[in-house]
C-alpha cells in the first residue's frame, strides 16, 4: 500500500470518528435538554413550596423516564400539569398522617402512591382507605411495653448474616478498587476495628465544580499521595561520586501532573537534603542526590536510598489511589464527577475548598468520630451496616440496626460489641461471665464484692427465674391485711 493511500485511509477513519463523536454529542444534548426543561417547570411552579421533596423528585423521575431521550415541550408540560394535580390530591389525602407516621414512612407512602396512581386510577375514597390502613398497620407495628427488643434485634441481624459471603469484592463499577463486603465487613463494624481492612472515600464536589472534568482531574492529582518511588524509573548508587542517581519516568511524571522542578523542590524542603539535590546537566530527567558523609558505608547508602524513595512529593497522606467516576445524579438529572479513593483522610479532604463536605463520606467509623463527632459516627454505623446487608440482598428493619448503633455509641465513644466493649461493661456479673472468660469474671467480682441485681435476661436464666420481660415485667404488690378488710384502707 502506497503512502498516499495509507494517508487517505487514515483521513477517512478520522472523519468517521468525528461523525461518531458528533452523534454522541447530539445524543448527550438531547438527554440533558429534557432534564433542564423539567427543572425549569418545577422552578416556575415553585413546587418545592407546595409539595414535599419526595413528590417533586417522583414527578421528575416519571417525566424523565418517559421523555428523557427527546425533548417535546408540549407533551412534557401537559404531563407535568397532570402529575402536579395528582400529587397535590395524594398529598391532601395523606396530610393528616404527618403527625402520626415517621418522615421516612410518610415519604415512602407518598412516592409509592404517586407511582401507582400514575399507572392506575385511584379515587379519593380509596386514598382515604389506604391512609387509614397504613396508619393502623404502623400503630400495630410499634413495640409494646415489655418487648425484648435486644433479643429481637440480635436475631433479626444474626440470622440473615449467616447467608452472607466471605469475599472481598470490587467497588461497584470500578475494577481497580477493592472493598470489603459481606460478613467480614459486618464483623469489622460491630467489632469497631480501629482501621478498616479496605478504607475508601467517596469525594463529591461542589455544584460549581462537579460537572467540570478538568477541575475533577486537577483535584484527583492534587490529593493522590505520590512519593519519589512512584515517578522513578531507576535509582542507582554511584560509589565514585558518593551520590544517588535517580532517573525520572516521564510518563508517570505527566500522569501525576508533576514536573522535574517540582520533584526537586519537594526533595529540597527536607533539612537533610537541602542543597544536596540537583538536576543533571546531561539529562533533564535525571536527578542527582549527594549522600551525606555520615552514610559513607555501602550498606548505609543503600538504606539511605530506600528512605529517599519514600519521600513525599505531593498529595494527602493516606490517599494511595484516586479514581475518577462519572455518575448519574437522580436529584439533578445530570451526570457529575465523583472521586473514589483507596485510603482515607477525612480532615484533610474536607479542608479542600472545591469538596462538598455535606456529601463526602468515608467508611472509617473511628475517623468520622474524631473529625465530626459521636452523632456522625452513630449515623455512619447505621448507614454502613444497612448498606452491607442490602448489598447481599438482605432486608433488615433499620430499627434493629439503630439499636445496635445506639448501644455502641451512647457512652460518647465508639465501642465494640464484645467483652472489651458493650458486653464487658454490663452491670451484671453473671451476664459478663456467661459471655466469655467465666472464671476470671466471677473471681474479679468476688474480690471486689460486686452485687448482681438480676435485672437482665442471661442472669435470670442462670438462676432459674422468669426473665423481666413481657408479663413478667409487671410486679404486683399487695397487703394481706388490706385484702382482709375487703380492699378498704379505712
Amino acid at each position: 500500500m502506497s503512502r498516499r493511500s495509507r494517508r487517505a485511509k487514515k483521513e477517512k477513519v478520522e472523519e468517521a470518528e468525528k461523525k461518531e463523536e458528533g452523534k454522541l454529542e447530539e445524543l448527550r444534548k438531547a438527554v440533558l435538554e429534557p432534564s433542564e426543561y423539567v427543572a425549569k417547570l418545577i422552578e416556575e411552579e415553585k413546587l418545592h413550596e407546595k409539595l414535599p421533596a419526595v413528590l417533586v423528585g417522583s414527578i421528575r423521575s416519571i417525566l424523565l423516564a418517559k421523555y428523557g431521550v427527546k425533548l417535546d415541550e408540549v407533551k412534557i408540560r401537559q404531563e407535568f400539569e397532570s402529575l402536579v394535580a395528582l400529587a397535590s390530591r395524594i398529598y391532601d389525602s395523606m396530610k393528616p398522617l404527618e403527625g402520626t407516621l415517621p418522615k421516612s414512612t410518610m415519604d415512602e407512602l407518598l412516592s409509592k402512591l404517586l407511582d401507582t396512581a400514575y399507572k392506575y386510577p385511584i379515587t379519593d375514597e380509596e386514598l382515604a382507605r389506604i391512609g387509614e390502613d397504613v396508619k393502623q398497620s404502623y400503630l400495630r407495628a410499634i413495640v409494646e411495653p415489655g418487648e425484648p427488643v435486644g433479643t429481637v434485634a440480635a436475631q433479626s441481624i444474626g440470622e440473615p448474616s449467616t447467608q452472607m459471603t466471605l469475599r472481598t469484592f470490587h467497588f461497584a463499577g470500578v475494577r481497580e478498587l477493592n472493598v470489603t463486603l459481606g460478613l467480614p465487613r459486618l464483623i469489622e463494624l460491630v467489632d469497631a476495628k480501629r482501621k478498616p481492612e479496605t478504607p475508601i472515600m467517596e469525594i463529591f464536589l461542589r455544584d460549581e465544580y462537579k460537572h467540570d472534568l478538568n477541575t475533577a482531574l486537577e483535584i484527583a492529582r492534587k490529593i493522590e499521595y505520590t512519593n519519589l518511588e512512584a515517578v522513578t524509573a531507576s535509582a542507582d548508587v554511584d560509589l565514585i561520586t558518593e551520590s544517588i542517581v535517580i532517573r525520572i519516568d516521564k510518563e508517570m511524571l505527566e500522569d501525576k501532573g508533576l514536573t522535574v522542578e517540582e520533584v526537586v523542590d519537594s526533595l529540597s524542603k527536607s533539612k537533610a537534603l537541602a542543597g544536596r539535590v540537583r538536576v543533571s546537566e546531561e539529562d533533564p530527567l535525571t536527578i542527582i542526590v549527594e549522600v551525606p558523609k555520615t552514610y559513607a558505608h555501602i550498606s548505609k547508602i543503600l538504606k539511605y536510598r530506600e528512605r529517599l524513595l519514600k519521600v513525599r512529593i505531593k498529595g494527602v497522606k493516606g490517599i494511595k489511589k484516586v479514581i475518577l467516576q462519572r455518575r448519574f445524579s437522580p436529584q439533578t438529572g445530570k451526570y457529575e464527577y465523583v472521586l473514589l479513593t483507596e485510603g482515607s483522610n477525612l480532615s484533610e479532604i474536607l479542608s479542600i475548598p472545591q469538596v462538598d463536605h455535606r456529601r463526602t463520606r468515608t467508611n472509617d467509623i473511628h475517623e468520622i468520630e474524631r473529625v465530626l463527632g459521636i452523632e456522625a459516627a452513630r449515623q455512619a454505623l447505621i448507614n454502613e451496616i444497612m448498606n452491607t446487608l442490602r448489598e447481599q440482598g438482605l432486608e433488615v428493619d433499620v430499627r434493629h440496626v439503630m439499636l445496635v448503633a445506639d448501644l455502641m455509641t451512647w457512652s460518647g465513644m465508639v465501642r465494640q460489641i464484645g467483652r472489651h466493649g458493650v458486653v464487658g461493661e454490663k452491670r451484671s456479673v453473671l451476664a459478663r461471665a456467661a459471655f466469655e472468660v467465666t472464671t476470671k469474671q466471677v473471681f474479679d467480682a468476688s474480690a471486689s464484692g460486686e452485687l448482681d441485681s438480676l435485672g437482665g435476661v442471661a442472669e435470670n436464666v442462670i438462676v432459674g427465674q422468669l426473665i423481666p420481660f413481657g408479663t413478667s415485667l409487671v410486679q404486683l404488690k399487695t397487703s394481706p391485711r388490706l385484702l382482709a378488710r375487703g380492699g378498704n384502707s379505712q
